[in-house]
C-alpha cells in the first residue's frame, strides 16, 4: 500500500538524519542553536519517536547541506537503478560515496580526503552512538581515536567504539586519501564467519 510506502519513509528519515549530522561532525546542541529546534526534538526525530515536519526537514536538510532525496532515499535508489553511487561533497572537500541503500543496520561509505600542501592540524573529533570498522584504500590517514594517534597506510583496518572520541585527517602523503566505512548506526559490528587459518588461495 502506499501508505506503507510514506511511513517506511518517514522511519529511515530518522537514522539518515542522523548520519549526514553524524558526517557533518555536529552535535544535537550545535544543530539547536543553529536551527531553532530544540535538542530534545532533534534527538526524537533522529530515534524514530516523532516524524519531522516539511519546515524542520528543509531546515535539517539545508544545515546539513543535503537534499530532501537523499534523506528520503530517492536519490540512492535511482543511484542504484544506475549502478551509479551520489557523491556527497562537503565543505572540507571531502567526498563521500554511498556504497549501499541506508535503510538503517550496517551501512557503508568510500570516503576520499583531498591531497595537502602542508602537515595537518590534529583532526577534530566528535563522538557519537555506535560502531565503526574503518580500512584504508591508498595513501596515509591520519586517525585521531581518543588520546592515541595513529598513522594507517594501505590495507591496514581499525574498528572502534564511535562514542570514543575520534577523527580524521589526511595525514600528508602528498596525494590524495581514500578509505571504506562499515558503520552500525545501533552498534551493529560485522560477524567473521571464518578465521585466516581456514581460508585457502590456490
Amino acid at each position: 500500500m502506499a501508505g506503507d510506502g510514506v511511513a517506511g519513509t518517514l522511519a529511515a528519515m530518522g537514522p539518515r538524519l542522523r548520519a549526514a549530522r553524524e558526517r557533518r561532525g555536529a552535535t544535537l546542541t550545535g544543530v539547536s542553536r543553529a536551527t531553532g529546534i530544540s535538542p530534545s526534538t532533534l534527538s526524537r526525530i533522529e530515534t524514530g519517536r516523532r516524524k519531522p515536519t516539511l519546515e524542520v526537514l528543509l531546515q535539517l536538510a539545508e544545515e546539513y547541506g543535503v537534499s530532501l532525496d537523499e534523506l528520503a532515499g530517492t536519490a540512492a535508489a535511482r543511484a542504484a537503478e544506475r549502478h551509479t553511487p551520489v557523491p556527497l561533497s562537503f565543505g572540507d572537500d571531502k567526498a563521500v560515496l554511498p556504497l549501499t541503500r541506508y535503510v538503517g543496520g550496517l551501512h557503508a561509505h568510500k570516503h576520499v580526503l583531498p591531497a595537502v600542501g602542508e602537515p595537518p592540524a590534529r583532526p577534530r573529533q566528535v563522538s557519537h552512538d555506535g560502531y565503526e570498522w574503518l580500512c584504508v584504500l591508498y595513501g596515509r590517514l591520519w586517525l585521531a581515536l581518543g588520546d592515541q594517534d595513529l598513522v594507517l597506510t594501505a590495507g591496514d583496518v581499525a574498528e572502534f567504539d564511535t562514542r570514543t572520541p575520534h577523527g580524521v585527517a589526511n595525514a600528508g602523503s602528498g596525494g590524495p586519501v581514500e578509505y571504506l566505512i562499515v558503520f552500525g548506526p545501533q552498534g551493529e559490528r560485522l560477524r567473521p564467519r571464518t578465521s585466516p587459518a581456514s581460508v585457502s588461495v590456490g
